[in-house]
């Protein structure tokens, strides 16, 4: 595995654009904290966003884990990227001359999808301590060790959303039209939720049932937007006078099994086209 992983990186850190999004990746994460350091004044009053109880435990895993998804994207192209330049250049073709099997070459391919969610989690995890350590009003151990499970969750979208750049690398062969078809698929899945939403049931709870178990929806699951939860909004809301926020953040195992579920689609997909697939 060692072998294999050495391979694909070398791949990765000798192509400059994919060192580039690596590392912008890490550090656009890294400007989360920067949150901390943002205020408004409006008149005689200040407005201090990390005041607010973003990061407070056990809050923290929720709102960053949140963001820091958002910023998937770039990793995703060097994914993407990864597999098209193996057909640009010929390096697969040359990889199974020298011996390595299609079995190998994917694998080689979803460690590396490993590798970076595991390093970005733990970037976050990190991160997330240290400024929940800086800033919150709760630093109990088991108020800051707990609702980990959005750590999980984090990690297990990334992994789902890098094996579907996987899957569409190997399946449309080039970057830029791969990345192309992710948006497309992106509104396909809304178009599909909307249709059953307001014509098929007419009724959002048998839609979201069944709408769960796409991918980039199962995705999107595991871990909803932490916003409303926030104390400050749940007061605004009872001021204007509006109806209780009764909205489910948690992370449930079912959402991580279908996420997982998809997991193993996309890798056993891309192997069986690179098996079928004359190169």
């Amino acid at each position: 595995m060692i072998r294999l992983l050495q391979i694909e990186f070398q791949k990765i850190w000798k192509n400059k654009a994919s060192r580039i999004l690596t590392i912008s990746y890490f550090v656009i994460l890294s400007f989360i904290a920067l949150i901390a350091s943002i205020k408004f004044n409006i008149g005689n009053f200040e407005l201090r966003i990390a005041e607010q109880g973003i990061f407070n435990f056990p809050y923290i895993w929720h709102f960053n884990t949140y963001i820091a998804a958002i910023l998937k994207l770039f990793l995703a192209i060097v994914i993407v990227s990864m597999m098209a330049n193996e057909y640009t250049y010929g390096t697969l073709k040359q990889n199974l001359i020298d011996g390595l099997s299609k079995k190998e070459f994917i694998l080689s391919k979803f460690l590396t999808v490993l590798v970076f969610s595991v390093g970005s989690t733990i970037f976050v995890f990190i991160m997330s301590l240290l400024l929940g350590l800086s800033f919150s009003s709760y630093n109990e151990i088991g108020i800051i060790f707990s609702d980990l499970e959005y750590i999980l969750a984090y990690f297990l979208k990334l992994t789902a959303f890098f094996s579907f750049c996987l899957f569409l690398g190997i399946l449309v062969k080039r970057s830029a039209f791969a990345i192309g078809f992710l948006f497309v698929w992106n509104i396909i899945e809304g178009i599909i939720i909307g249709v059953m939403k307001w014509r098929i049931f007419k009724n959002s709870d048998t839609a979201d049932t069944i709408a769960q178990f796409l991918p980039l929806e199962s995705m999107s699951n595991l871990i909803k937007e932490p916003f409303t939860r926030l104390s400050v909004i749940k007061n605004i809301e009872e001021t204007i006078g509006g109806v209780p926020n009764v909205k489910d953040y948690g992370v449930h195992w079912y959402t991580m099994l279908i996420a997982i579920a998809w997991i193993v689609i996309f890798v056993l997909m891309s192997y069986k086209i690179l098996q079928k697939r004359d190169l």
